[in-house]
This record gives C-alpha cells, sequence and structure tokens, in this order.
C-alpha cells in the first residue's frame, strides 16, 4: 500500500478555496445564504459496490472512500446545483451473488443516479445486466477483463455489449501482454510457468500473457489452478517446481499470491513471482510477497502524476493514515465522471427518471483532467488511457520499474 506525505499548508489552501467557491455560489429559489449551496432540490445519490469486508477489503475501502471524497468535494463545489449528493456503499464481499443483490438494491432506488464499481470482473458480470436494465451508469475503478466491454471475441469482432456501462482503467488484452514483455525482455525469464485462481480476472489475464510469451520466444512450461480459499500450495508447488521454471505468473489476487511465493521460496523454489493489478497492494508483501516479486498495475504512479496531487492531498486530510489503496484514484475519476455526468444532465432542472437516458449520453461523453490523468471512454465504454506500470518489491516496498503503453 502506497505512502504519501501530506503538506497542511497545501491542505488549508485547499480548503480555503473550496470555502470560497462555496460561498461565491448564487444560491436558487428555496436554496439557504450565508454561503452554502442550494439543495433545495433534494437529495440524489451515487452508488458504490466493492468488496467492503473479507480479505479484498483494502482494496473496497480505499474505492469507497475516494467516491466519497469525490462527492463531498462537489457538494462542497455545488457542483449540482439544487442537489445535495450523497453515497450509498454495498459490499459485494468479491462475491457475484452478493454484487447482484447489491445492484439490485441500488437499482430500486430512484435517486440513484450512477453506480462506481465493482473491483472483480467476476462480479461485474452479474451487476451489469441489473444496472443496464434500470438504465443506470456503472463507472468501474478496477475492471480489467476486456469482455465485460467488448465481448468475448473482443480482439478480432468487438461488440459494446452493455451501454451503461464505463471503466476508468486499462484492460487485460494490454495488461497481460505488458507484463510479458517485460518478463520475457527485460527480466530475461523465457521459462514461465502459470497459476492462476479460476476466475474469469485471472484467467483473462493469465491467457493474454502466455499468447504475448510465445510471440516474444517465452515458453509457458506448466499451468495449473488453486481455489481463492485454499492455504496450502505444496502440491501445485511440487509439480511447478519440476518444471524448472525461470519465474511463476499468478492469475489472480494477493490473499493467494503472497502466501504462494513464500511457500515456494520455503520449498526451495526462489523465482520471482509476478502478478496483474490483483497482487499490487501491501499487503501482498506482508502476507509472504518477496524481494524481486513483481506486478502490473494499470496507470502511472498514482503519486508521479501532477495531476493527482490535489486528490492525494484531499484524500489524507479526510482519511488520515488510511491509504487509497491500488484503485482509489480511478474510483475517484469514475465518480467524477458520473457526476459530470449528472450536472450536464439536469443543467438547473429537476431530476427524475425519464433523464436516464441523457445521464447515460451524458457519461460517455465525459471528459475531464482526473486523478489518474486525462479521463475519456471510446465507444465500447473503455478507458482511452492506456498506461500500465510495472512494480518490483524492493526493501519492503513496491517500486516502480517501468511505466509506459503496451506497443506490441
Amino acid at each position: 500500500m502506497r505512502k504519501h506525505s501530506v503538506k497542511s499548508a497545501a491542505i488549508v489552501g485547499a480548503s480555503l478555496l473550496v470555502l470560497a467557491a462555496c460561498g461565491s455560489n448564487k444560491t436558487e429559489g428555496g436554496g439557504t445564504t450565508g454561503g452554502s449551496c442550494d439543495t433545495s432540490k433534494g437529495t440524489l445519490t451515487v452508488g458504490v459496490v466493492a468488496p467492503l469486508s473479507g480479505n479484498l477489503s483494502a482494496l473496497g475501502v480505499g474505492i469507497k472512500q475516494s467516491a466519497e471524497l469525490a462527492v463531498d468535494e462537489a457538494n462542497k463545489k455545488c457542483t449540482v446545483p439544487g442537489f445535495k449528493l450523497t453515497v450509498s456503499a454495498q459490499d459485494d464481499e468479491a462475491n457475484p451473488a452478493k454484487g447482484a443483490q447489491a445492484a439490485t438494491k441500488l437499482s430500486t432506488d430512484p435517486n440513484v443516479v450512477g453506480v462506481v464499481g465493482t473491483l472483480n470482473s467476476s462480479v461485474a458480470q452479474t451487476v451489469q445486466p441489473i444496472l443496464r436494465d434500470k438504465k443506470i451508469p456503472q463507472v468501474s475503478p478496477a475492471n480489467t477483463n476486456p469482455s465485460l466491454t467488448r465481448g468475448n471475441d473482443f480482439l478480432t469482432a468487438p461488440k459494446r455489449q452493455f451501454d451503461n456501462y464505463f471503466r476508468v482503467c486499462t484492460t487485460d488484452d494490454l495488461q497481460g501482454p505488458y507484463a510479458a514483455n517485460y518478463l520475457v525482455e527485460k527480466a530475461g525469464k523465457k521459462k514461465i510457468a502459470i497459476i492462476t485462481d479460476g476466475k474469469t480476472y485471472g484467467d483473462g489475464l493469465a491467457a493474454e500473457l502466455s499468447k504475448q510469451v510465445a510471440k516474444k520466444g517465452g515458453t509457458i512450461v506448466g499451468t495449473e489452478k488453486v481455489g481463492e480459499k485454499d492455504t496450502d500450495f505444496s502440491g501445485v508447488i511440487a509439480k511447478i517446481k519440476a518444471l524448472a521454471p525461470e519465474a511463476v505468473y499468478y492469475g489472480g489476487e494477493y490473499p493467494v499470491a503472497g502466501p504462494l511465493s513464500k511457500q515456494m521460496k520455503d520449498a526451495g523454489l526462489d523465482v520471482p513471482v509476478m502478478g496483474g493489478d490483483g497482487i499490487f497492494d501491501g499487503k501482498y508483501i506482508e502476507l509472504g510477497g518477496k524481494e524481486g516479486d513483481l506486478a502490473t498495475s494499470v496507470g502511472a504512479p498514482t503519486e508521479s502524476l501532477a495531476t493527482a496531487k490535489a486528490f492525494v492531498d484531499a484524500y489524507k486530510a479526510k482519511f488520515g493514515k488510511e491509504d487509497y489503496a491500488a484503485y482509489g484514484a480511478f474510483s475517484y475519476d469514475a465518480a467524477n465522471a458520473i457526476i459530470g455526468g449528472l450536472a450536464k444532465t439536469v443543467e438547473g432542472g429537476t431530476w427524475d427518471e425519464s433523464k436516464r437516458d441523457a445521464m447515460l449520453t451524458n457519461v460517455g461523453a465525459y471528459s475531464g483532467s482526473g486523478a489518474t490523468g486525462a479521463v475519456k471512454f471510446d465507444q465500447y465504454g473503455d478507458s482511452t488511457n492506456k498506461v500500465l506500470t510495472v512494480y518490483s518489491v524492493t526493501s519492503g516496498k513496491w517500486k516502480d520499474v517501468q511505466t509506459g503503453e503496451f506497443t506490441g
């Protein structure tokens, strides 16, 4: 989990600017005076669906709190005149069935204007159709499986799947090959074993990596599966060790990947473990991730972006020592895309469900400078920002070692 310093002077200055902006906003009919925003038209809700409990809660809480920050700032700036915005966060427990329940609950509320989420691609598959049926925009900060936007034939015959679904992160058909290029060309690992957890995200990411490894002259020496709740990996490690791989690629998330890396080393298979954005969290290292292990993640390192400074400072001011984790900046941008689309949709008028079509159009047309850089969607609902970063465990922390776009 990444740490950042906060300069109190910058926060005080930012706070004064926010207060000044709010104080200068003219009130509308029925609104209060004395520097407050007019909220006479009622309260509208931005939903969040993410794992707020369980093994992936570090990522989910970062998503939730970053969306709350975006909403809080919008309320202070009177971004949607006449309305107060609030967040309704639902815990999907990284479980598709729970995600469906969360989406159903949100979709029954006529004042829900959009949903930030989900974390897991497998959960997104159950949430997408529920929100689509109510024409509620869903903007994911973290889903990377390409089929969610472009269908199963995403490489040869891409087709928009859900007109209400968008994401602000890039996809695994770029992330997997980007990781493969680094492993084979930069790290010099030609013999690679693959282990996945069998879920949509892990299998899809590993499949894309596997194809690119072959293109670059490497070899996948073997493929194994583990369960996402497994704790003893001795059997799989013994099979993989016999194949003498130079690296192991794990398709899945940090609760399994961390202990797997430690058990591999303890068993004498001391080679780098690499994974995708699902393992890029400080918890991976806490659970056993070792020196030299690798991960890719979407976007550039947040702390390296000038556009992210205001987000980082504001997040730390609001939530203290709690970190925004891997997807906080993306969640902040996702929430702001929804808020920006809403402001355009109501434009001084009222909100009702007859405006949902316009809301989808306006979210799709949203363009802005966000914490992660330029935020804009293509014709499939995918982010136009294709930047990726490789990180390495160095002196007990994740350190970025390469940032760029996949070029083939």
